[in-house]
């Protein structure tokens, strides 16, 4: 099998955060476990959607759904390591996109991993997909369209 390949625009960052790894997220082999990291990707994501305006769920039921993930390992973490997680946005279409992610230990700058989420905007209260938001759009006019 192909090894996977993850490489975004640079442009196409939007937002940042810190977390620091727990004692928790090591695994057997005294690193980072792969579980955890996809739980930091994950508040990461549910960081940079509230910070533009999208939370989990609004007040109307609509909130977004991962379709798919992707993560590319590049160098291990450890416990108390601090990891910076770079948010972006691409190949958005008519409802939703990708959520692109470089994670880097800015201690000695190494990265550590690259990500990509598919999601989309989904309305729970009609158990359906619905458009992606003009206001949530409007956040990202440089990002390309599929569609």
């Amino acid at each position: 099998m192909a090894r996977l390949t993850l490489e975004f625009p640079e442009d196409q960052y939007y937002f940042e955060t810190r977390m620091t790894v727990r004692s928790t997220d090591i695994n057997a082999a005294n690193h980072l476990g792969n579980d955890s990291m996809v739980s930091m990707l994950s508040e990461a994501r549910a960081l940079f959607l509230a910070h533009y305006g999208a939370p989990e769920i609004d007040d109307d039921g609509l909130g977004t759904i991962v379709t798919d993930l992707a993560t590319s390992y590049r160098a291990e973490a450890h416990a108390r390591d601090v990891l910076r997680f770079e948010v972006g946005v691409m190949d958005f279409n008519r409802y939703g996109g990708d959520l692109t992610f470089r994670v880097t230990r800015p201690a000695d700058g190494k990265l550590i991993a690259m990500a990509k989420y598919g999601f989309v905007f989904f309305n729970f209260q009609q158990g359906r997909v619905a458009p992606l938001p003009p206001a949530f759009l409007a956040h990202f006019p440089r990002v390309n369209r599929l569609d």
